[in-house]
């Protein structure tokens, strides 16, 4: 009865039209801090126009999702963010939320994290281990936030498609479901970790990218390599209009759009702003 619980909840997850995932992520402010992340600063409206996009599902700790998904509830997926590095302890996620809480919640997943590579990933992998054993147990997917960002990765080698496939891969080894991570800046080299790895793998925003078209451009890239979806964060709730930006990016990932399609719609939802027609 429990792997039904988890097929159920996978299956909120996963939009049957495309077989991919778009989860939009609000959990920054322990990692990073408050004061850069401008867009999280007014979080009720920050989530209220994320959900009117219509995501698959969002990720967020469980004071936000207490606090903030009140009106909202059941129209989107609660992914529960049960660990987090910070600015202190920046390769060292630790966990401060449990599975119990996730499910009491009505959240559709547990999320947690790691930094490979690193002086703590053995700590981290023995906890995601304990996280893997009672999810399965209790029937809720685990979702990995899990990058190759420890102190033995230069920076310039961490979008190396060997260094993000050990993640991935290790990931999968460790009993996550659905694995965040980054994107490699190229379709050869993504392809290669998706190959490596049975569990879905989704990209976050991306650390290189600048500009709207770098984002779409590899969110488009991605989607036709095979990545299963998306979890991206400050690229959206920067925008200066969210909820367009959330259903453009839909519409690439579950509709298959271009990129110059969805800059269309884009352009053509901030002028009208009729979202619900979409």
């Amino acid at each position: 009865m429990a792997m039904l619980g988890k097929e159920v909840r996978m299956s909120r997850l996963v939009n049957p039209k495309s077989g991919r995932m778009m989860a939009i992520t609000v959990d920054h402010a322990i990692s990073r801090g408050i004061g850069p992340m401008t867009g999280l600063q007014p979080i009720q409206d920050t989530i209220d126009k994320i959900v009117a996009g219509r995501p698959d599902a969002m990720t967020m700790t469980k004071g936000i999702a207490e606090h903030c998904m009140w009106k909202n509830a059941g129209k989107t997926s609660i992914l529960l963010k049960c660990s987090s590095y910070a600015p202190i302890h920046p390769t060292y996620d630790i966990a401060f939320g449990s599975v119990d809480e996730a499910i009491r919640m009505g959240a559709d997943a547990v999320s947690v994290g790691a930094m490979t590579f690193g002086d703590f990933q053995a700590q981290q992998f023995a906890e995601i281990g304990k996280f893997s054993e009672e999810c399965m147990a209790k029937g809720m997917p685990l979702i990995g936030h899990v990058y190759p960002k420890g102190e033995g990765v230069p920076k310039d080698k961490q979008t190396d498609w060997e260094y993000i496939a050990y993640c991935t891969r290790s990931a999968t080894e460790l009993g996550i479901d659905i694995i965040k991570t980054t994107y490699t800046g190229d379709q050869e080299g993504m392809a290669k970790v998706v190959r490596c790895t049975p569990s879905r793998v989704v990209i976050q925003g991306g650390d290189n990218c600048k500009t709207l078209d770098d984002y779409l451009n590899m969110t488009k890239d991605a989607m036709d390599c095979g990545v299963g979806g998306v979890t991206m964060g400050r690229f959206v709730w920067d925008y200066h209009d969210i909820t367009a930006l959330v259903v453009a990016l839909r519409y690439i990932i579950h509709e298959g759009y271009s990129v110059k399609e969805a800059k269309e719609l884009l352009a053509q939802l901030e002028n009208d702003k009729n979202y619900d027609q979409f």
